[in-house]
């Protein structure tokens, strides 16, 4: 469903994922294809959420989980605008954080039988991805 965001998002009401982390999820996904640049403007609270049809709380947990990340940033006169996208430097909290995140992911798919190896193939493949999308990943040349 095309949302104002200048991309798609599609959600699951069927996911044990809960909608507002699907949206803040979607919308990251976005930034790190290069379909959201920085300064690109989010549709309203109330614009998305008619469009799928969830209360209006439902996309403000989302879009406070962007601001707290770093993704987006929101004032009365502009709205929700992303902040940061492939081109911005990471900073170093959000490094320490995404690995903190990432342990347990790597740790499930160990404990589930994949080699080190395996495991470090799938991640290369998934962040190949972004570059095949057309988005060259910071620090690629």
């Amino acid at each position: 469903m095309t949302t104002g965001v200048e991309m798609d998002i599609e959600l699951d009401p069927m996911s044990p994922v809960p909608i507002y982390q699907q949206i803040r999820d979607r919308i990251v996904e976005g930034i790190a294809y290069g379909e959201l640049t920085t300064g690109t403007t989010l549709a309203s609270v109330r614009a998305l959420s008619s469009a799928f049809g969830v209360n209006p709380a439902t996309v403000v947990k989302a879009y406070d989980l962007l601001r707290r990340d770093g993704f987006v940033h929101t004032n009365r006169r502009s709205g929700s605008v992303i902040a940061r996208d492939v081109t911005s430097p990471p900073r170093e909290d959000v490094i320490e954080d995404w690995r903190a995140r990432l342990l347990p992911v790597l740790a499930e798919a160990r404990a589930n039988g994949m080699s080190p190896s395996r495991i470090v193939a799938e991640c290369d493949s998934v962040a190949q991805g972004f570059v095949a999308d057309g988005v060259q990943m910071q620090g690629e040349s």
